[in-house]
């Protein structure tokens, strides 16, 4: 499928990307556009944090892991306090 192939390299040539921010300025208008692009690299950013932060945490459990841990204890009985 020789075709495919060439449509996907193909996907984001500049024309492309030129119409979609025209639409993107006509659908969203030019004040809230700058707007709209800080949200998106923010969300951008923290998605990137949240991921480094992940990987390096591996090991640890989550505060989500750990309360699951501590309410199957409590249901158990099987906590020394």
């Amino acid at each position: 499928m020789k075709g495919d192939d060439f449509m996907v390299r193909n996907i984001l040539t500049p024309g492309h990307l030129l119409l979609i921010l025209v639409v993107a300025l006509l659908l969203f208008g030019p004040k809230k556009l700058p707007d709209l692009g800080r949200a998106l690299g923010r969300t951008l950013k923290e998605f990137k944090d949240g991921m480094n932060n992940h990987t390096t945490n591996a090991d640890e459990p989550s505060a989500h892991e750990i309360k699951q841990f501590e309410s199957d204890e409590n249901k158990t009985g099987s906590n020394p306090k």
